[in-house]
């Protein structure tokens, strides 16, 4: 799918405008679903939401970044606070926040080898370096 293309598409089926600059896909994004770059007009949009929810959602979310970017162009409050946004963004059925990317559980398991306590951590631990804070006992990883 040509990104720019589908938001062009967007833009002029739900807003009756022209969107004359580029959407680029932003893999670095990771809790929201893009961006608006005032400075020089371009969106960047997560390609995480389009993969996970499908193209009914992530059109909303087009429609979220479309509402900043024709504010902006109109002189009119672009933010999310201001009410010519919110207004707009129900007008056109756009999503007010990107659902949720989370990750269920952490990655490393760890189990103490004398009271068996268990430790969930998204980051490594050093077993040689670090115990158990219950009985001190030696740490070892399970997965």
């Amino acid at each position: 799918m040509n990104l720019t293309d589908f938001v062009k598409a967007v833009s002029q089926e739900d807003f009756g405008k022209s969107f004359n600059h580029v959407a680029v896909w932003n893999t670095k994004l990771r809790s929201s679903g893009g961006r608006f770059f005032p400075a020089d007009g371009h969106l960047d949009f997560n390609p995480k939401i389009y993969d996970t929810f499908g193209l009914d959602v992530f059109r909303k979310i087009v429609r979220h970044e479309l509402c900043h970017y024709h504010l902006y162009f109109a002189g009119k409050g672009y933010k999310h606070a201001d009410a010519d946004f919110k207004d707009l963004l129900k007008a056109v059925d756009g999503l007010r926040y990107a659902p949720s990317l989370s990750q269920n559980a952490p990655a490393n398991h760890y189990r103490c080898q004398q009271c068996g306590q268990d430790y969930h951590r998204k980051r490594r631990i050093n077993t040689q370096k670090y115990r158990c804070g219950r009985c001190q006992g030696k740490l070892l990883m399970i997965k």
